[in-house]
């Protein structure tokens, strides 16, 4: 059959499916095919599924409509969590072809010639998550000024409410010297940020080399791997995406905060502010030790952002229990919540708790987080008003407006000049557009476009 020409992708979930996508769509485009958008129609789409909630299996489906409603006859390939999950539930929806798992994703232009539209359901390829115990390095660039920069996968703890694991496998790590290596391909890129991402990040340095049977010993730390990149060239910003509290030592935030490149931005989940469900759970830490790590970070970087996960209504979560939690967060110097409706997962250990948290229930303690959030980063914002922080200019869906972050994430908005785009320069923060939750600026001392 004709080799098809044209691609569209979609990633649904964290930044570690932006980057794994972005990597695949590289490898496409090294063989010949042509990345086109979604909405234009292509011979092929690959959907990179999530399956945190129960919502984004539901968004893999409605996707799988809308690539068919743009290419009745297009060959549709599911990646993913989801698709490690739940492959045969997958090939199952009407149109899609092919099914890949963990261990299979990276390796899709070895299945395209077997894809038929003929059968009546989709190719399953997808072995035990075992399989997927090797790493598999990715990275993003060239639709943002920064790029999500892949440095570990998998998962070792078991907390009862996931299924990463299960998706994913074990803790898995590069090796800082290949870190370094594609910290230079995207600096050649002119990307000026790097996220660095992974499944639990705190845990780099788990499996750089894996041996069938055994469990490797620990090579380096996610410390080291920091030390090295702080010494790079080209990379104005090193960003950490997530960590969890446990693995984020005093040694870390104090080189953070002595860093000219590793910006003040933490992102730390805590999931509950009661112990109880802190334990029911089998989170690796209690609501003391976070208490711990936030004021130490405060201490050192009163400036920093920091983010919080967050998860309502998870099985025996009684009022006193997410009241608990409000207060508890209510009083942390922290700067926004990502705020999660629990929602029961199949072979998680939580499904077979009793005492369910009614549906509405969880939906009324999601929304008094989602207003307290909104309440922590006006506040958060508040004091650097009329101050001048440097800002990563970005385009918008505005022609005449461009955004982007200070480094310790605050947005900015203000009216667009081309030639800054991509380029950091220092900005007055003049005052917060409430209803939209950024604040407007001025530019402040113009950087050349040539240099930065």
């Amino acid at each position: 059959m004709a080799t098809p020409l044209t691609v569209a992708y979609h990633t649904l979930g964290c930044k570690l499916n932006f980057s794994e996508t972005s990597s695949i769509r590289r490898n496409f485009e090294d063989h010949g095919y042509t990345t086109v958008d979604f909405e234009d129609g292509a011979d092929i789409y690959i959907l990179n599924t999530c399956s945190v909630t129960e919502f984004a299996d539901k968004k893999c489906r409605y996707e799988v409509r809308r690539a068919l409603k743009y290419a009745p006859q297009a060959k549709i390939i599911v990646i993913g969590c989801y698709a490690q999950l739940k492959p045969v539930e997958i090939s199952e929806i009407p149109g899609v072809d092919l099914v890949l798992g963990a261990a299979e994703k990276f390796n899709i232009l070895n299945y395209i010639e077997g894809i038929s539209k003929s059968s009546d359901k989709g190719m399953v390829i997808a072995g035990d998550v075992k399989q997927a115990n090797s790493f598999i390095d990715a990275f993003s660039f060239g639709d943002r000024t920064r790029s999500f920069l892949k440095v570990q996968d998998g998962c070792d703890y078991k907390c009862t409410f996931c299924t990463i694991p299960q998706a994913r496998g074990n803790s898995r790590s590069d090796t800082i010297d290949n870190v370094l290596e594609n910290v230079n391909k995207i600096a050649a890129e002119g990307v000026r940020e790097i996220v660095l991402t992974g499944v639990n990040l705190g845990d780099f340095g788990n499996g750089t080399e894996v041996i069938e049977g055994s469990k490797p010993k620990k090579e380096a730390l996610f410390f080291d791997l920091i030390k090295e990149l702080d010494k790079t060239d080209g990379i104005r910003r090193f960003r950490i995406s997530s960590i969890e509290p446990n693995l984020l030592t005093e040694e870390i935030i104090d080189f953070v905060a002595e860093s000219q490149k590793f910006v003040p931005h933490f992102h730390i989940p805590l999931q509950s502010g009661s112990d109880r469900i802190l334990k029911n759970m089998r989170r690796r830490y209690l609501s003391q030790l976070y208490r711990e790590r936030v004021d130490w970070i405060k201490s050192r970087m009163p400036h920093c952002c920091i983010g919080v996960d967050v998860i309502v209504g998870f099985p025996g979560e009684s009022d006193a229990d997410f009241l608990e939690t409000y207060n508890f967060l209510n009083q942390l110097d922290i700067s926004y919540l990502h705020v999660f409706t629990y929602s029961e997962r199949a072979n998680t250990p939580a499904t077979e708790m009793g005492d369910k948290v009614p549906t509405e229930v969880r939906r009324q303690r999601n929304e008094m987080l989602r207003i307290l959030s909104h309440k922590k980063r006006l506040a958060f914002t508040q004091p650097f008003l009329g101050t001048v922080r440097p800002v990563l200019f970005e385009h918008t869906s505005n022609p005449d407006m461009m955004s982007g972050y200070t480094d310790n994430y605050i947005k900015v908005m203000l009216p667009k000049k081309e030639e800054l785009i991509n380029t950091i320069g220092n900005v007055r923060l003049l005052h917060w557009e409430d209803s939209h939750e950024y604040v407007a600026g001025e530019l402040v001392n113009l950087p050349k476009p040539a240099h930065v």
